[in-house]
């Protein structure tokens, strides 16, 4: 009995003992887990204060670029940091919409199917603009709230459109991507006609505009794969959601914009109508729009001719057996080409001090001429490429250009408007060169797509070439008129003295010659 309670008590003190040494080990585990923790948390905190010290740094540098030449003064530098928030938020959108099953359109669906498209989604939308200037005209003294309030209502048709992304309800989706459009051209539109307002002395209206340009397509780049990402993780109404508030948040920005952009409204007694003092651009300006919509027309054809050309594999790089370049790549590439000299147009504008916009316009028009031709005549991937980039450029500059010609040339009280009209006419020219590619790349034929828009650029160019000439000299035959008159008009002022100064003297010697008479 005594042995059986001995051998208990042994059993029970190695049992102790075992369980002390797993207490031990189990201290021991969660000391180790502690420490783990703690150092895991404190990584990840000077992590944190690592990127929150980078993104200051980032901001202050991009404060400085957005406020420099005296923008910080003058409300510029906050118009252009609102500007590009405002296309982080764009691209947000974009990039939501881009799975759901209204703009889902594949690249290798049917021809009919991607023409379908580009008139339901940008005919409406190219229609109603023009009509939004003329409201913003309305409201001169309170631009400011009107900037605000598209940003507002994006926030709202985004909080709609990811409500009905779930369902698929096809209505909602369209008509809240149709006003979010609409809300996005009304922005572009203020902000073009208050730059006037917020130009610093040292800067001129190309190169504020090209200040605008580049930091909105610098921050669209940045916001695409952060939408990208976002999309794919929480989905498309997450990312919708996500763009309601930040719309929110910059709609708050847009009213505390420095007071002086608002005008008053004064109607001037005796005015012309606006639709007629609208359709009375001026030669400048119509000059500028008539070179943009060419090279409009062209930024279409191009995009959809080569996009269907390298999606039916009829260039000749594709033909090849190079593993390298397929499909896919050569997409992406022409992507990356286009958006390079959007970029490169936009800076390139900020240098172009002491240029005249009319003569950028020319130039540009004559650049993506020649570049056209030699893709027809030289056409392969590098020349694809090359005329990708070189038409996005030329876009991106010419237009900085027109917005310059339309901001000098153009009073205020019709300016919205004419921006209204013309980024309408600008849009429907995109869209109509759009569906000329699409037409053209039946042909699957390089050459021939391309040599006859190249002529149409050229013969447009020449027109505008001859155009010019004439007003150049209508004007000089004009101040060559003035000038005669006005040498005519003080011979004879002149003679007239001389006759006076004659009659006196004879006056004067008559009490002298004759002086009963």
């Amino acid at each position: 009995m005594e042995g059986g309670w001995d051998q208990a008590r042994q059993i029970s003190r190695r049992l102790g003992h075992a369980l002390s040494g797993a207490g031990r080990s189990t201290a021991r585990a969660t000391r180790a887990a502690v420490r783990a923790s703690k150092a895991t948390a404190a990584g990840t905190a000077r992590a944190g204060l690592a990127t929150a010290r980078g993104a200051r740094k980032v901001g202050l540098a991009t404060r400085r670029l957005t406020h420099a030449d005296g923008a910080d003064r003058t409300g510029l530098g906050r118009l252009i940091e609102l500007s590009a928030a405002n296309s982080a938020c764009d691209a947000l959108v974009t990039i939501a919409l881009a799975s759901t099953v209204f703009f889902g359109v594949p690249v290798g669906e049917a021809r009919g199917s991607v023409a379908l498209y580009l008139v339901v989604t940008m005919l409406p939308f190219a229609l109603l603009a023009p009509f939004v200037g003329p409201i913003l005209d309305r409201f001169r003294s309170g631009r400011r709230y009107v900037m605000a309030g598209t940003l507002f209502g994006r926030g709202l048709l985004c909080f709609a459109m990811a409500a009905a992304v779930g369902p698929g309800d096809l209505p909602t989706l369209f008509v809240g991507a149709l006003g979010v459009l609409v809300l996005s051209k009304a922005y572009n539109v203020s902000r073009a006609a208050i730059m006037p307002s917020v130009l610093p002395a040292d800067i001129t209206l190309v190169s504020a505009n090209a200040r605008v340009a580049l930091f909105t397509l610098v921050s669209a780049g940045l916001a695409v794969p952060v939408a990208a990402g976002l999309t794919a993780w929480l989905g498309s109404a997450a990312t919708l959601r996500v763009a309601m508030v930040a719309f929110l948040l910059i709609g708050v920005v847009a009213v505390r914009l420095p007071r002086h952009i608002d005008s008053p409204d004064l109607e001037e007694e005796g005015a012309a109508p606006r639709w007629r003092t609208l359709l009375k651009v001026g030669p400048a300006v119509a000059e500028a729009v008539w070179a943009n919509l060419a090279i409009r027309v062209f930024s279409g054809f191009l995009l959809f001719f080569l996009l269907f050309l390298v999606q039916d594999e009829q260039v000749p790089w594709l033909a090849g057996t190079d593993p390298l370049i397929d499909v896919t790549r050569t997409i992406a590439l022409l992507a990356a080409a286009a958006g390079l000299g959007g970029l490169v147009g936009a800076a390139v504008a900020n240098w172009t001090r002491n240029h005249s916009p009319q003569v950028i316009v020319l130039v540009m028009l004559g650049v993506t001429s020649v570049t056209a031709v030699v893709t027809a005549l030289l056409f392969g991937v590098w020349t694809a490429l090359a005329v990708s980039l070189v038409t996005a450029f030329a876009q991106e500059l010419g237009k900085l250009a027109l917005d310059a010609i339309v901001q000098r040339e153009i009073g205020e009280e019709v300016r919205s408007s004419t921006f209204g009209v013309v980024e309408a006419v600008l849009q429907l020219a995109w869209v109509l060169g759009g569906l000329v590619g699409l037409t053209m790349s039946l042909t699957e034929s390089s050459t021939a797509g391309l040599v006859t828009l190249g002529a149409a650029l050229t013969a447009a160019l020449a027109w505008l070439l001859v155009s010019r000439r004439g007003r150049l000299r209508a004007a000089e035959a004009r101040a060559a008129g003035r000038h005669l008159a006005d040498d005519d008009s003080g011979a004879g002022h002149e003679g007239a003295d001389r006759a006076g100064e004659r009659t006196e003297v004879i006056d004067r010697t008559k009490p002298l010659t004759n002086p009963h008479g």
